[in-house]
């Protein structure tokens, strides 16, 4: 995966994440709130990973 095919992703797993946890915490739901959190910190992490792509990149580049 590219890093802007990195960051959309992490970014809607965060989107998703945020939203499973907000209907988990509105239907009572624990379940659902602990997946929501796993699925943001998931997309948090492919976010980062984006990141470091964009840096190495530029890194090698210079060189």
């Amino acid at each position: 995966m590219g890093s802007t095919s990195d960051k959309i992703s992490g970014k809607a797993n965060e989107i998703a994440g945020k939203t499973k946890r907000a209907v988990g915490r509105a239907t009572d739901d624990p379940d659902m709130q602990a997946k929501g959190d796993v699925q943001e910190a998931k997309g948090k992490g492919q976010v980062a990973a984006g990141k470091v792509k964009d840096k190495l990149k530029v890194a090698v580049d210079r060189l």
